[in-house]
């Protein structure tokens, strides 16, 4: 079978390296990849948003399945065109893509299908959204409505700071787009969760739990970034709560998709926050997430092409779904003043010893070296029987990777490990 992942990131690299189990792949073509998955798969140099170019070499190359990685292609219709042609998709199509296209959409399905989530406010106009700060509870969390390289959530803690929120997004445009529409929403306190889950829009299965850590730096202090390392699984998402999830959660947003004519086949990433009063959905994504992808599948037993392609024929009920027990550790190696302003261009050591554990998300081929090219330029992984001792083998492993400006955080875990005490 030919595949063809597009998408060129850290989550890509995971998926393609995870397929490459399956025997009976002859060839897995990336785009447009990046330079660090050159031994894992064939770059091919199209733009993961260029919908036409990328139906065409998939129409061109006979390929047998295309796997759909990031946001803007599935919000853009990429599985929509794929499927016209007559190539199987991983992924949902644009209607139900809008899950995460659009937060005003996912909001307004949650209040409309008694999903709990935290209250609510949609404007599209500055004026409205400014003067409902003057009384709105602080702090308050300002969503622009659209994508925003998962970067589109402001957290205010003081009324001045949602203030400028809302102009940065509405009048300053900082999010183009993406801003014309907010939603203002109640700040939710708790543990938060991320659970991936495959679903063929009648079954669900969620993969194992995670915990990002979004902050640039150690103690969960400095700007907030795509995630600069995850562990799985998390300690806070005990079985009762799992049990809750389905019932009040997963199963109702299925659903709900179906009752709007918008069935969801795909990776359906639910990011939830554990409250006082219980679960509720901070946001949905449409796809795997980065980094969690990075963790959740060095534990899935199951083949994942099998698994993918019961998600697009509607055959999950049947199909095993099966992860390790033990847990999984990523740390994120990141381009020194990321997510702000970096350098890049330097050269990327990786010793022969870890490339198998490390998922390159930022770098390229420069006469046959290569070099970083983006701010989170990769994650550096490892499993074990422990989440103490997938932390101590991912942290060793990233002594084995060497890169100019190279900044991490050293305390990955350490809030799970805390929670297992």
């Amino acid at each position: 079978m030919k595949i063809m992942v597009v998408g060129g990131g850290g989550r890509e690299h995971a998926i393609i390296k995870k397929l490459k189990e399956n025997k009976n792949i002859t060839e897995i073509f990336a785009l447009p990849g990046n330079g660090g998955m050159a031994n894992d798969a064939t770059l091919v140099n199209i733009g993961a948003k260029d919908i036409e170019g990328i139906v065409k070499f998939g129409v061109d190359n006979k390929i047998d399945y295309a796997v759909v990685a990031p946001d803007d292609p599935l919000v853009l219709g990429a599985v929509d065109e794929l499927e016209k042609v007559g190539i199987k998709c991983f992924g949902p199509q644009k209607n139900a893509a809008i899950i995460e296209g659009s937060k005003v959409f996912s909001k307004n399905l949650m209040k409309k299908y008694n999903i709990p989530t935290a209250e609510y406010e949609v404007f599209d106009n500055k004026e409205d959204a400014l003067k409902y700060l003057e009384t709105a509870p602080i702090p308050t969390v300002i969503k622009a409505d659209g994508l925003a390289l998962g970067k589109g959530v402001i957290i205010a803690e003081t009324r001045e700071a949602a203030k400028e929120a809302v102009i940065s997004m509405m009048e300053d445009k900082v999010f183009g787009d993406s801003g014309n529409n907010i939603v203002i929403e109640e700040f939710l306190t708790g543990p938060e969760v991320s659970v991936l889950s495959f679903t063929d829009g009648k079954t669900v299965v969620p993969m194992v739990s995670s915990m990002d850590h979004k902050r640039a730096l150690d103690g969960d202090l400095g700007l907030n970034t795509g995630g600069m390392g995850t562990i799985a699984p998390n300690p806070y998402y005990t079985d009762e709560i799992a049990e809750i999830c389905m019932k009040t959660i997963f199963l109702p947003t299925i659903n709900a998709m179906n009752s709007e004519g918008r069935t969801f086949k795909g990776c359906l990433y639910f990011g939830l926050m554990l409250t006082p009063k219980g679960p509720k959905v901070i946001e949905y994504n449409c796809r795997f997430g980065d980094p969690e992808t990075q963790v959740v599948l060095l534990l899935l037993e199951s083949d994942l092409l099998t698994v993918m392609m019961a998600t697009t024929n509607g055959t999950l009920a049947d199909t095993e779904v099966k992860f390790k027990n033990g847990a999984a550790a990523c740390v994120v190696m990141a381009s020194s003043g990321y997510p702000a302003k970096y350098e890049s261009g330097f050269e990327l050591k990786i010793d022969a010893s870890v490339a198998n554990k490390v998922y390159v998300a930022g770098a390229k081929l420069e006469n046959s070296i290569l070099k970083t090219a983006g701010g989170r330029v990769l994650g550096v992984t490892d499993t074990a029987d422990t989440l103490e001792e997938a932390l101590k083998k991912a942290y060793s492993n990233v002594s084995k990777v060497e890169f100019e400006n190279a900044f991490y955080r050293k305390d990955i875990g350490a809030k799970a490990l805390k929670a297992k005490e």
